[in-house]
């Protein structure tokens, strides 16, 4: 059983990219949307309409997630067009490429540490510091961790956390003039949008897309790393593979949903090494024997429930337990 730096070299061969279909993958993903979008704003029965702004929705999402292996560099890596491209795409999708590089880069760095894992990803407590804060910094540590944030993503996660707060808190306003950008286009569509159909196409255009995608996002990066059997880790004795590998879950999701999260929920390859392009993540579960038991969760509504209870590390059972459960 190959482990550590050999692990991870076996992992090397399939992180590739394949221009023509990484470009195939983007432009079959826009057009959809594009048409999926324009369905929502038609004049058409409001059934049609709403479908079409769920499907939008779940575009978007893929979308997110093909943005997200471009910024790892695992997809178009040396195009120019595309970097452009996605750019453009990460202000539209509010997460503007400063604060996602740098937060983003940050959580795979220190997934699964107990200390410093907090930026760009969910804090996490142990039941002992918990116990030792005041109670306004208890309610503002479950406040993040709530379900209602997450499925309120679009407005907690996205607006706030990847746009206005980086922004406002940032000493160096030009750093992060891609969220001032996000946010200030992202209100002019919606302006836009609603001065030419009204208050229904805002409604089915954009909140509803942007609400389905944020929804999914934010629970995809949370489960992804907070489940039953989680592994979390102090400074000492933390590596890259078993973060990698006992601290990210493989999220079981069939086809269909496997298509529109683009992969994403082969989470423990993708953060053994992320510049394998989402496209031949199944492909390395499948030649490789020492992936094929990850940590598996799905988004069947009793592995959703199990994920959303856990609140705190509890030092002393190496486990992740709701608030009041500890050993």
């Amino acid at each position: 059983m190959r482990t550590g730096k050999a692990l991870i070299l076996a992992t090397k061969p399939y992180a590739v990219d394949c221009s023509p279909r990484s470009w195939w993958c983007i432009l079959s993903t826009i057009a959809p949307l594009v048409a999926a979008l324009f369905g929502a704003g038609a004049a058409f029965h409001w059934t049609l309409r709403l479908a079409s702004s769920a499907l939008a929705g779940l575009l978007l999402l893929r979308l997110f997630v093909l943005y997200h292996d471009h910024q790892h560099h695992a997809i178009l890596p040396h195009s120019k067009l595309a970097k452009a491209l996605m750019r453009i795409t990460g202000i539209l999708l509010l997460s503007p490429s400063s604060i996602w590089n740098s937060s983003h880069n940050h959580h795979h760095n220190h997934n699964s540490r107990l200390k410093g894992s907090e930026i760009g990803s969910f804090p996490v407590m142990t039941t002992e510091q918990y116990a030792r804060s005041s109670r306004s910094a208890q309610l503002r540590y479950l406040f993040m961790r709530h379900p209602a944030t997450i499925l309120f993503g679009y407005v907690f996660i996205f607006l706030f956390g990847m746009c206005l707060h980086p922004f406002l808190n940032s000493r160096n306003k030009l750093k992060h003039l891609d969220s001032l950008a996000a946010l200030l286009l992202h209100a002019g569509i919606a302006l836009w949008i609603y001065s030419t159909g009204g208050t229904l196409s805002l409604l089915l255009v954009m909140l509803i897309p942007s609400f389905i995608a944020c929804a999914f996002g934010s629970y995809l990066f949370y489960a992804q790393h907070n489940f039953p059997g989680v592994y979390l880790q102090s400074k000492d004795g933390w590596t890259y593979e078993r973060a990698a590998l006992e601290s990210s879950s493989f999220l079981s999701t069939g086809k269909v949903m496997g298509w529109f999260t683009a992969n994403i929920g082969y989470h423990h390859i993708h953060h053994l090494n992320s510049r394998i392009p989402f496209y031949r993540l199944p492909e390395v579960m499948q030649a490789i024997s020492e992936l094929q038991n990850p940590q598996t969760t799905s988004l069947h509504p009793r592995d959703i429930a199990a994920c959303l209870r856990l609140k705190l590390w509890d030092v002393d059972t190496q486990t992740m337990v709701p608030v009041g459960q500890h050993g």
